[in-house]
């Protein structure tokens, strides 16, 4: 995960940009103005790029302390520095708009106004009092479902402990539909009115900016018409389809097997709560049930590897500075290995000495993964617990593609301090965690040459990923596709939950376990559409990660099956890659993918060729089977 604090709007504008009326007053244009001018506008940008840097060193302070010493205190700093960033960002997408329709604009003050304009994604309109309200209704929102609970044999259990159990492969249909139909009518359905008057003064919002709506203004992020991106995730979705078709015919095969017709039928959609996760959106947790008999042993477990070279995970109680995180520290040094390996420069010393390597004895802290950025230059660093395992072996690897993602770009301004797009960052991380391959891990001394698993494995492995990866891809492109169908008006509010299931069956072929009245608001179950975060860049990562990989693989000379290749120690994959991550933003996104694939296109076809054997395996096991739904 990224830490948002470090982009264009700091934390504000990437999750809520409202404010009190006095200060969107501001940017009112007084009566009489003259024509704003293509030297206003420079004057403008180079304004905001100064304040918000000054700002950001500030607040990405504030916002580390307070993720690593969770206190009341901490959390005011926090909530005083982003009620600023707040401000900062309404005022200048407003201002911004002003300049969308002045000629003679140079590049770079053109799409630095852009960025300007359209980083916010709950934008409040100048109305006296709308701003004040939106804040409200997007803070109780959030509050709302952070207090959640659903029921398990009728006892309340909260959003966590919830989550958990449907993954728990021990419960019984019945238990999961409780616990799916519970969390949905007690988290969902009480928000659907002030979900429904926020939709209604973000766009309001959103037009006084120059969009059509608030979706619109979301898609404009992509460097292209808002009705043209919409119709390339359509295009992506198609690309990979028939892959997640095969897998949703074996998967519902074995839930029949499991459950029996009467739970489960053989043809149709999926039964929703049966798929381990609270919204189906991956299906890892079912792996145990769908796994082909021998073929999901890998033979290794790398965090095995790492406790038989003498790696020790600290105990919780250990008070010994000189032992607290020694072994967990050595793990990141696999990753920074991995980096140097490809040609980049060794992580600064302040990352050894500021990162949280593993959670502290005498205080709370947010143990969620993330990457930081401090000071927009070298003070780059990395936030969590680590377990020596395999998972954060895996996660390390990953937070660190975003800190040299971080570290590449730094030499840019302010506004350009960020990936080609939304789904790059994360997709920089994923791909490096796709490169931990048996060979990489022989490689780096972890494993014996003589255990590399045999083809044989390969199906299981790959069904494994398919289980997250691919299962997650139609549920990421939907989230947003049914917010644009609310903002745009095509989804009105009395069809809210009508269109969401619709939606549901339509892109993931599942139905919930019961029957969901009209008046319902099952979208509201998912944290994302309460707290107003825009997905479509979780579905844009899964398939760039692949794109990248496949890139990376053939620049290194890799003739064997994609998904068993390690470009690890190839210089020139690393100078390519280096080319891509220097741009930062400064560049629109195809221009930044063909610096490093040769493509200017966003693909789903480099994801399809990693699993091609899986699908072929799968579509022999589905044979004589009525798939589809």
């Amino acid at each position: 995960m990224l830490n948002p604090v470090s982009r264009l709007a700091v934390a504000a504008a990437l999750s809520l940009a409202v404010c009190g009326a006095p200060a969107l007053a501001q940017a009112d244009s007084a009566p009489g103005q003259a024509t704003p001018t293509a030297a206003q506008a420079d004057a403008l940008v180079a304004q905001a790029e100064k304040e918000f840097f000054d700002y950001s060193l500030e607040a990405n302070q504030v916002y580390w302390v307070n993720a690593t010493y969770l206190t009341e205190d901490t959390d005011a700093l926090a909530a005083r520095v982003g009620a600023k960033g707040t401000e900062m960002s309404v005022h200048y997408a407003l201002e911004a708009a002003k300049f969308e329709k002045v000629p003679g604009l140079s590049y770079d003050t053109k799409r630095k106004l852009d960025i300007l304009r359209a980083g916010i994604v709950l934008p409040a309109p100048t109305t006296p009092g709308a701003a004040a309200e939106l804040n409200a209704i997007a803070t109780k929102l959030q509050s709302d479902y952070g207090k959640g609970r659903g029921t398990l044999d009728g006892k309340p259990i909260n959003g966590s402990d919830i989550e958990a159990e449907m993954g728990n492969l021990d419960h019984t249909p019945n238990e999961y539909r409780e616990m799916w139909t519970s969390w949905h009518d007690n988290v969902g359905k009480p928000m659907r009115g002030e979900f429904e008057r926020l939709v209604t003064i973000a766009n309001e919002g959103a037009k006084e900016l120059g969009f059509a709506d608030a979706g619109a203004m979301w898609r404009s992020n992509y460097d292209m018409p808002p009705d043209d991106f919409a119709k390339l995730t359509e295009k992506l979705w198609q690309d990979v389809k028939p892959l997640y078709d095969s897998l949703h015919c074996y998967v519902r095969d074995k839930l029949n097997a499991k459950y029996g017709d009467a739970v489960q039928p053989k043809t149709g959609p999926i039964r929703a709560d049966l798929l381990g996760n609270m919204w189906a959106q991956e299906w890892g947790n079912i792996y145990p049930l769908v796994a082909p008999a021998g073929a999901g042993d890998l033979g290794y477990d790398i965090g095995a590897l790492l406790k038989a070279k003498g790696y020790v995970e600290t105990s919780p109680t250990e008070a010994d500075p000189a032992k607290r995180g020694k072994w967990e520290t050595q793990m990141f040094k696999f990753g920074e290995g991995f980096f140097s390996s490809l040609g980049f420069d060794p992580l600064p010393e302040t990352f050894w000495t500021r990162t949280q390597f593993i959670k502290p004895l005498d205080r709370e802290v947010v143990c969620h993964a993330s990457a930081w950025d401090i000071d927009n230059k070298n003070d780059i660093r990395i936030k969590m617990c680590t377990k020596v395992d395999s998972g954060d072996f895996v996660t390390i690897h990953h937070e660190l593609g975003h800190n040299y993602y971080q570290r590449a770009y730094k030499d840019k301004s302010f506004l350009y301090l960020n990936g080609a797009n939304d789904g790059f960052h994360e997709a920089i991380g994923d791909t490096i965690a796709l490169s931990i391959t048996p060979q990489y891990l022989v490689d780096i001394g972890l494993l014996d040459p003589s255990k590399v698993p045999g083809t044989d494995k390969d199906i299981g492995l790959l069904l494994r990923q398919a289980m997250d990866k691919i299962a997650f891809l139609p549920f990421g492109l939907l989230i947003d596709r049914w917010r644009w169908g609310v903002f745009d008006g095509s989804i009105q509010p009395a069809d809210y939950n009508k269109a969401w299931n619709a939606m549901r069956l339509q892109y993931q072929g599942i139905v919930p376990p019961t029957d969901r009245p009209d008046d319902a608001f099952d979208a509201g179950a998912k944290y994302h559409i309460p707290a107003s975060v825009p997905y479509t860049r979780y579905f844009l990562a899964r398939l760039l990660q692949f794109q990248f990989y496949e890139a990376a693989c053939k620049q290194s000379g890799w003739k064997g099956p994609l998904h068993r290749c390690s470009f690890y120690g190839n210089k020139a994959v690393g100078e390519k890659l280096n080319a891509m991550l220097e741009m930062g933003a400064s560049r629109p996104w195809p221009d930044a993918l063909q610096a490093f694939t040769g493509s200017r296109e966003m693909s789903g076809k480099a994801l399809a060729a990693y699993f091609s054997p899986l699908k072929t395996w799968l579509d022999r096991q589905n044979k004589g089977k009525s798939c589809g739904w």
